[in-house]
């Protein structure tokens, strides 16, 4: 028996969407019962049954071995020649590939090779797989939503746990970065370990598998900074207070050190090149409170040094930060671990060392300044990162122009972007990256992303394209991360109209100057007239008040012993 049922639709019909209903249960077809299996069954009431017409699957984990690549290089050395020709002689060479060149055979072979190159080159420019299409246009990013993704992440090899302290991209382009690690917690208990490493990578961002050479110091490196003259050269601070040179092209071990006697006495938390002559001169600063200047040609001693104070009598700073910029060669930016900015210029420095201190009430940070970074397009603004804050600063005047609002976490470090004048980012403890363009909105943060549950301490922006962000974490692991277009390419009228922001900032910080000035100098005035200030009027009729008060209070206690004698002769009689 067969059961079939015939749907039928018409025509027009077709390609309309289903839509279903509920209706009444309609019998198809009835099958009649049978008493031919009666003996060989038994019936059983109620029966359920399960129909499923949807494949079972099973899901399935299998762990796979890592695949670790290694680079190597290849020597190719040039051979073929005859027994009489000798190869490292060049007049040898050249007499011979002059009787080669007259042969007929090798007329005939190079006229065959010919149309065989041809038609490869005409193959390899038939399409170009990397060609950027949209190259050179002026397109409008602005209404691109802000987004990040990761492309790759570069682990410390070593099983202990180091911090990413600082990050510094190559200076020719996004291929390289120099990352240094080292243990900031004082008396962490991992400095009880007698194989604590000491080694800092300069990591391939192709290769993010092995480093591509390691740096061995004598010390645990804070610090480590790319030469942007000779890009094989680094120097960098270590945490016992030395700074060390390092050529990449002779061996990963310092070719320069500095005496100990001579150098910091706490760790050097930041160091810049400078611009010199030689390109062999740097600057680095530590929580000790001294600033100093190297020859990285002779490192046995400092070629300058300078006392980071507020003053001829003043504290001594420890510096925590510092800023360079090659535009600006006489003037440096230090944040320290009070919270306070100073601004160096070397041209001054017979008017207090040449040290200008910057707002140290409601301007400075509660904490201290973990980044110091100058705006890339508008060199006389700078940024510091410290406590849940980043602060915007004009070199020209003491107090901040602007602020951003209190994160949910504390800040670690930060920095402008190289090539947007508006954008700027800054690292969380809570493993945070928060973007701020300024050109889109300045109260709220334009765009957020997890980068994971550690706590981030370092950040760099490639100097080239500005789309490749590289963020360090606690436990040694570098992030590398791309940016989209939006928070890469310059906006229409974005210098310009930052600048402008900027300027109007600063012009109203001013106003608010002199306007302080202006009542300082009316108190004075009231001061030369009355004789007396309104501290001090204050002051005197609070005295006044607690006079009066305790002339009350003795008159109290004099009717209250009255009253005690009068009830005690009463009792007596």
């Amino acid at each position: 028996m067969e059961v079939a049922y015939l749907y039928t639709k018409v025509r027009s019909e077709f390609g309309k969407q289903t839509n279903f209903s509920d209706q009444d249960t309609r019998i198809l077809h009835t099958i009649p019962q049978t008493d031919e299996f009666e003996d060989d069954y038994i019936p059983r009431n109620p029966v359920c049954t399960t129909v499923d017409t949807c494949p079972t699957y099973s899901e399935h984990e299998t762990n796979t071995d890592r695949l670790v690549t290694k680079a190597s290089s290849i020597r190719h050395a040039e051979g073929g020649w005859p027994k009489d020709v000798d190869p490292t002689e060049p007049a040898d060479v050249q007499r011979y590939r002059k009787k080669a060149e007259k042969d007929d055979d090798y007329k005939a072979n190079m006229k065959a090779l010919g149309p065989i190159i041809s038609r490869c080159m005409r193959q390899n420019n038939t399409i170009d797989i990397y060609e950027e299409y949209f190259a050179g246009e002026d397109r409008d990013w602005s209404s691109e939503p802000p987004s990040a993704k990761g492309l790759a992440v570069f682990r410390d090899p070593n099983e202990i746990k180091r911090t990413a302290t600082s990050i510094n991209w190559h200076p020719e382009g996004p291929t390289k970065i120099a990352v240094s690690y080292s243990i900031l917690n004082f008396q962490d208990p991992k400095f009880s370990n007698a194989r604590l490493p000491v080694e800092s990578y300069i990591w391939d961002v192709t290769n993010p598998n092995t480093p591509d050479q390691a740096l061995t110091p004598p010390s645990p490196l804070c610090c480590l900074r790319f030469n942007p003259k000779s890009t094989d050269t680094l120097v960098g601070g270590s945490y016992n207070g030395l700074v060390s040179f390092y050529d990449l092209r002779k061996s990963g071990a310092p070719q320069e050190c500095s005496v100990i006697e001579k150098s910091h006495h706490d760790p050097v938390y930041d160091c810049f090149w400078i611009s010199s002559k030689t390109g062999n001169q740097c600057a680095s600063v530590s929580t000790d409170g001294n600033m100093l200047w190297w020859d990285t040609r002779r490192l046995g001693e400092p070629v300058d040094a300078l006392q980071l104070s507020t003053g001829k009598d003043g504290a001594v700073l420890g510096g925590s930060a510092m800023d360079y910029h090659k535009e600006v060669p006489t003037k440096y930016v230090v944040g320290t671990e009070q919270g306070i900015v100073l601004a160096i210029n070397l041209r001054n420095r017979k008017q207090n060392n040449g040290i200008a201190v910057y707002d140290q009430n409601h301007g400075k940070h509660h904490g201290p300044i973990y980044a110091i970074h100058r705006n890339q397009t508008h060199t006389k603004f700078f940024m510091t990162v410290g406590d849940w804050t980043a602060r915007v600063w004009m070199e020209d005047l003491k107090t901040p122009i602007m602020t951003t609002k209190y994160h949910s976490a504390y800040l670690t470090s930060g920095c402008w972007s190289s090539t947007r004048a508006g954008v700027f980012f800054v690292t969380r403890m809570d493993g945070i990256v928060d973007v701020w363009d300024y050109f889109y909105r300045q109260n709220e943060v334009a765009y957020t992303h997890k980068v994971g549950d550690c706590a981030l301490s370092s950040i760099a922006n490639d100097a080239t394209t500005g789309r490749l962000l590289s963020v360090g974490d606690v436990e040694g692991t570098v992030a590398l991360m791309e940016v989209c277009d939006s928070l890469a390419t310059p906006q229409h009228n974005e210098k310009s109209a930052i600048g402008a922001m900027l300027e109007r900032e600063t012009k109203q910080e001013k106003n608010l100057e002199l306007r302080e000035r202006d009542l300082r100098r009316a108190r004075d005035k009231a001061k030369g007239e009355t004789g007396e200030t309104e501290e001090e009027k204050e002051a005197k009729a609070q005295a006044m008040e607690e006079q009066l008060r305790a002339v009350d209070a003795d008159f109290l206690n004099m009717i209250k012993e009255a009253e005690d004698d009068e009830a005690t002769a009463a009792a007596e009689e």
